[in-house]
């Protein structure tokens, strides 16, 4: 049905798709926990620069990461000499532009179930002896695996239809960082190419159609679990 080149794409945009929310998921929940429970009036600064990469173009968000992590920067020298780890023109660095693009919409859902969660249940918890460490993970985490739940499939989405920052940071290399989105550029601007493009324009339709059915499948599932609980 799909030959070697869709499989590759699809198979790669998936992987690095998925990279990109399992490598943001730790500090998202840090920073929505930080915006739901800090009362630092200072915390609106870290609001806006959490929401940044949903206001400014794509593009510069990449050349920011070029300049910063590029093998010429200082940081992203140390990083490839000490650690072997390179981002630029890598498909490490288009899981890093779809983490960073995705990041936005993987907070704020879950800092809004944070912050609909009755704290009365959170101090019964408390006042039964459990430590603030195990009410966080018994208690307001299990509350707030509907957010969890929906910002994993929204930074997914974001990740996996992902073009001018990838583009930008990691190029077009077949196999390397080339992505759905950027195949289907790609394709397009090739003559003759429109076929390639419209089954890849297919796949991501279907794909995205999947991840949003199954997120709201194990959130009812979650829900049922909670009211029966």
């Amino acid at each position: 049905m799909f030959d070697t080149t869709t499989l590759e794409v699809l198979s790669l945009s998936l992987w690095v798709a998925t990279t990109a929310v399992v490598i943001s998921l730790p500090l998202a929940l840090a920073v929505a926990w930080f915006l739901a429970r800090s009362r630092w009036r200072g915390k609106m600064v870290v609001d806006a620069l959490v929401h940044l990469p949903l206001v400014m173009p794509p593009v510069v968000t990449g050349y920011l990461l070029l300049v910063g992590l590029g093998r010429n920067s200082v940081v992203g020298g140390w990083l490839a000499d000490t650690f072997g780890l390179v981002f630029a023109f890598k498909w490490t660095g288009a899981a890093l532009a779809g983490a960073i693009m995705g990041f936005p919409l993987l907070v704020r859902p879950i800092r809004l179930s944070l912050e609909a969660i009755d704290s009365r249940v959170e101090s019964a918890a408390a006042t039964l002896g459990a430590s603030p460490m195990w009410v966080a993970l018994t208690v307001t985490l299990p509350l707030a695996l509907p957010g969890v739940i929906a910002g994993l499939v929204l930074a997914f989405a974001r990740a996996l239809g992902e073009f001018g920052a990838t583009i930008t940071f990691a190029s077009n290399i077949p196999g390397e960082t080339r992505t759905l989105p950027i195949a289907i550029y790609t394709f397009i601007q090739v003559p003759g190419g429109e076929s390639r493009a419209a089954q890849l324009i297919l796949v991501s339709i279907a794909v995205s159609l999947a991840a949003l059915v199954a997120s709201e499948l194990i959130a009812r599932r979650v829900k049922r679990l909670q009211a029966a609980a």
